[in-house]
C-alpha cells in the first residue's frame, strides 16, 4: 500500500488527510490515489455545495464514523480538499483503506 504517498496528519483529536473529488461519477467509490491525495469519485454534481454534502457522506459511511465528525477544513469550493475526521487514527484509516488501493 502507498501509505507514504499519503498526505496524513495526525492530530490529538483526529486525522487530517488530503482528498481529490471527482463529481459526476457513474458511482461513488475510492478512486485510489492521486499524487499526495486520496481521490473519492461522487456521482453528485458540483453544485450549491452537493459534492460537499456526498463527499462528507461518503467518508463518514467509508470509515463507519457519524457525519458530524467529518469535516471539510479548506477547499469548500475546490476538487481539491483537506478532510479532518474526528475520532480516526492513521492505523484504521489505512485498514479500512487496504481494501480499495
Amino acid at each position: 500500500m502507498s501509505e507514504n504517498k499519503l498526505d496524513i496528519k495526525e492530530l490529538p483529536d483526529g486525522i487530517s488527510f488530503k482528498v481529490r473529488v471527482q463529481p459526476r461519477s457513474s458511482k461513488s467509490a475510492v478512486g485510489g490515489i492521486i499524487g499526495d491525495s486520496l481521490k473519492i469519485n461522487l456521482t453528485s454534481p458540483p453544485v450549491d455545495g452537493e459534492a460537499n454534502a456526498a463527499c462528507i457522506a461518503f467518508i463518514a459511511s467509508l470509515f463507519k464514523v457519524a457525519k458530524s465528525t467529518v469535516i471539510i477544513t479548506s477547499g469548500q469550493t475546490s476538487r481539491s480538499k483537506i478532510i479532518k475526521v474526528i475520532g480516526l487514527d492513521k492505523n484504521n484509516f489505512f485498514t479500512v483503506l487496504a481494501a480499495y488501493i
